[in-house]
């Protein structure tokens, strides 16, 4: 895996990484013990280097972008899925594809998407009747996604309004939850803008902050989404790469924001001035990381509660669910001390802990050969798949079922129904 590191665009902390305006000296929420990344899972032979860190969110006074003011993670030009697509995912994609085709007259055109992985989503577009092209930075990946799609997937990053993606001009780009990722987003919209055709298209999703401010989970962040975007500021970032933004609102379970854009006409871009609403409605903003705030020492509190009754009655805690979730909650709670383990299906994270808790992560079967009493969910978006895969593994070996629990149900719940 590639290790690329750099600083924001503007090459200063403290500056806005789209607009390079100052962010100020108090951020929005201060974090402490977060795990370094979500995908860089420490061995057992670097444990001693992996530490907690204290990360600070601002939010832009200029653009109104929320930002971690860090170095993005090493692998961030890299798409790092972990498990194969379910078909709800796939139904998703092709909806999306179906869209886009139908509505914009894209059928027989060239689709590009940026950060491709080993080619997971384009494989559902094949269903479609247009050329399939791809990027993607990592080598291994790249290789897996050309082996299955052919040769219109090239290992690279695209970058700035100079970047020559082979088989442009395209008529679509695709980017799904990868701009999140970016320390530099403009440079990657550049390259897009510049590889699309006169008024060619482009699809982006990526975590809504609407949604984690509503709901109030802390959980959601994590240092990998160095930008946390709101539709105001990403459809204003797209505006300021040169785009129109034709479509924008939120998908899922409100989790997830969907933009349509189309390359506007050359040497249209809008200034930072006639894009300027840096803050939306204050007051939800002000209220929203307020209730994660009070969400966060809730749950803190609920979880050292209710694994102090399971000691009292001699019961053993593990979690499942090896993400950012997990992570996050697992270090900043007395989870890293209490749970036994981490099971999770993802075949590559088996055999390494948890960053910053250095919780074992372990394959589903180990349930079996070191069993728990209670089984804590900590993937709050899989809760129904992991309880369903709990019973299965139990029903099929003999093996007695656990207590199950999830994140969820202590963060609004407390005790109750536990």
């Amino acid at each position: 895996m590639s290790r690329i590191r750099r600083m924001h665009k503007s090459g200063e902390r403290g500056r806005c990484m789209i607009c390079g305006a100052e962010l100020g000296r108090e951020p929005v929420l201060r974090l402490s013990d977060m795990p370094a990344s979500a995908q860089d899972i420490p061995s057992a032979d670097e444990l001693s280097e992996d530490k907690g860190l204290g990360l600070s969110l601002y939010i832009c006074p200029d653009c109104g972008l929320c930002q971690f003011d860090c170095e993005p993670v090493s692998y961030y030009p890299e798409v790092i899925r972990a498990v194969g697509l379910s078909e709800t995912m796939r139904e998703l994609r092709r909806r999306d594809y179906r869209h886009m085709t139908e509505t914009y007259g894209l059928t027989g055109g060239r689709f590009l998407e940026c950060g491709c992985g080993r080619g997971e989503f384009l494989e559902v577009l094949t269903e479609f009747p247009v050329e399939i092209y791809g990027t993607e930075a990592d080598p291994a990946n790249a290789a897996i996604a050309a082996e299955r799609l052919g040769d219109g997937i090239v290992n690279m990053f695209p970058e700035g309004s100079d970047a020559v993606i082979p088989g442009a001009p395209f008529d679509c780009f695709l980017s799904f939850n990868f701009l999140e990722h970016q320390p530099d987003p403009v440079a990657m919209l550049e390259a897009m803008h510049a590889n699309l055709r006169d008024g060619g298209y482009g699809l982006i999703t990526v975590p809504s902050l609407e949604y984690i401010l509503e709901e109030g989970y802390y959980y959601e962040f994590i240092r990998d989404h160095i930008a946390n975007y709101d539709l105001d500021s990403l459809s204003g970032l797209c505006r300021r790469c040169g785009f129109e933004v034709l479509e924008s609102g939120r998908i899922g379970i409100g989790d997830t924001l969907r933009v349509v854009v189309r390359k506007a006409a050359c040497g249209s871009r809008e200034t930072a001035e006639s894009i300027r609403d840096p803050h939306g409605d204050p007051e939800a903003i002000k209220a929203g990381f307020e209730k994660i705030k009070t969400n966060k020492e809730n749950i803190g509190y609920n979880i050292k509660i209710y694994t102090e009754n399971l000691k009292k009655s001699g019961k053993r805690l593990a979690l499942w669910g090896a993400g950012h979730q997990g992570f996050t909650i697992a270090s900043t709670t007395v989870l890293r001390d209490e749970a036994e383990y981490i099971l999770d299906s993802a075949a590559f994270k088996q055999g390494l802990y948890a960053p910053a808790s250095h919780l074992p992560i372990v394959a589903p079967g180990y349930f079996l050969t070191d069993p728990v009493d209670v089984i804590m969910i900590t993937a709050p978006g899989y809760v129904k798949e992991i309880k369903r895969s709990i019973e299965d593994l139990c029903a099929s070996s003999g093996a007695p079922l656990p207590e199950i629990t999830d994140i969820l149900s202590i963060l609004h719940h407390g005790q109750e129904g536990l």
